[in-house]
């Protein structure tokens, strides 16, 4: 008897082992299942949150098929004590693997509410905004100019300022001068502390910087300082062989001018063709924004037209009167323009003049200077058209 009792608890246990083996073989194939989640969803995770809570949102957002399974695989995984506060987007489809890894992987938010705070060559501006989960694209909410007399921020802004999941940018544009960077950096209330120095010109690199609150403006000048050391230095590593600029920082000079004439990308290797053949033909740039520098310092934006005096003055920027180059950069260059700087197309252009009154349309190019005349007078009958409408 005590045998066929043996014999019937050990076929038990084999019965009891087969099916929590197919327990938890059916779990590790839900875990890693494709998820029932039709549209992506941002998920916030706020500071102090559990595995547990977050598996009940993620369940009632319809994201995942079972809370305990989540829970389980997390466990299993020793990822339950990982969880990390933000905003993050959970793909459609998302299994709940690698939903367990998004919210437990850390970084920056990848979704939520983004204060971006742009720095324009003619204007700065905070921008509040948020990604719709459904098409993984930016929407703004919000916007004002935080240097505008007597501003008060709107009520989107305020709402989200002390938001724990808000991310902040700073976006520089191409072309500012490191004076503008400066003053724009001063009115971003969520930086700290004052800036030493204005950075030398040219050697802040144009981008999209994220911040921290509490981060300060000397740490973001000196992440822009150290891309653009590193930008200028491979662009010179690859550079053509027969350039007219002979030093990495005769290259930035170059650039800026080249970035201060053209916001068109593609023509940025003839206009960079037109200034290296000048230079190697002993040609004067004759270029108007090195004369506007000459004039503002970089401070600021002129807000009219040249004067012919100052076509005429002499200053160390003049370029319709010096030979060669300024004796610093203009403005902040971005990549491309550092790049054409050093690889310009290869043209025989040494004129060019705007060929609409829209700068977008880029400009005309000539190798004569009876070419260029003409374009020149077609350029004129353009703003005497205007005048007269």
């Amino acid at each position: 008897m005590w045998r066929h009792i043996a014999s019937n608890f050990l076929t038990f246990l084999v019965v009891v082992v087969f099916l929590l083996g197919g327990v938890i073989l059916w779990g590790q194939n839900e875990y890693q299942a494709t998820g029932p989640l039709e549209e992506p969803i941002c998920l916030q995770v706020p500071r102090g949150s559990s595995m547990r809570g977050i598996s009940a949102d993620l369940a009632e957002q319809g994201a995942i098929t079972s809370e305990r399974i989540f829970r389980i695989g997390a466990d299993y995984t020793d990822k339950t004590q990982l969880l990390k506060a933000g905003s993050w987007l959970i793909p459609e489809g998302s299994t709940m693997g690698e939903i367990t890894d998004i919210v437990t992987r850390g970084g920056a938010s990848t979704c939520g509410t983004e204060v971006v705070y742009r720095i324009g060559v003619n204007a700065s501006e905070v921008e509040v905004r948020e990604l719709d989960p459904a098409t993984n694209r930016f929407v703004e909410v919000a916007a004002f100019d935080p240097q505008a007399e007597e501003v008060t921020p709107p009520a989107e802004f305020t709402e989200v300022r002390d938001q724990a999941d808000t991310r902040y940018r700073v976006a520089v544009a191409e072309g500012v001068t490191s004076w503008q960077v400066v003053n724009a950096l001063g009115a971003v209330d969520a930086l700290d502390g004052d800036v030493a120095a204005v950075p030398p010109e040219g050697s802040l690199a144009p981008n999209s910087y994220e911040f921290s609150v509490g981060d300060t403006r000397e740490s973001i000048l000196t992440r822009m300082r150290e891309a653009q050391e590193l930008i200028l230095t491979e662009a010179w590593q690859n550079r053509a062989s027969d350039i007219a600029v002979e030093t990495p920082e005769e290259a930035l000079i170059l650039a800026s001018i080249i970035e201060k004439e053209t916001g068109v990308p593609t023509e940025r290797g003839q206009v960079a063709s037109v200034f290296t053949n000048r230079l190697q033909e002993g040609m004067r740039l004759q270029t108007d924004p090195t004369v506007i520098y000459g004039i503002t310092n970089g401070e600021g934006v002129l807000g009219r037209g040249l004067r012919q005096s100052e076509l005429r003055a002499e200053t160390p920027y003049n370029t319709y009167v010096i030979d060669g180059l300024p004796p610093t950069p203009i403005a902040n260059p971005g990549r491309a323009s550092i790049e054409a700087a050093v690889n310009p197309e290869d043209t025989d252009y040494v004129f060019f003049v705007a060929r609409t009154l829209d700068p977008r349309d880029g400009h005309l190019f000539a190798e004569t200077l009876e070419e260029h005349n003409r374009n020149v007078a077609a350029y004129r009958a353009l703003e005497t058209e205007r005048a007269n409408q």
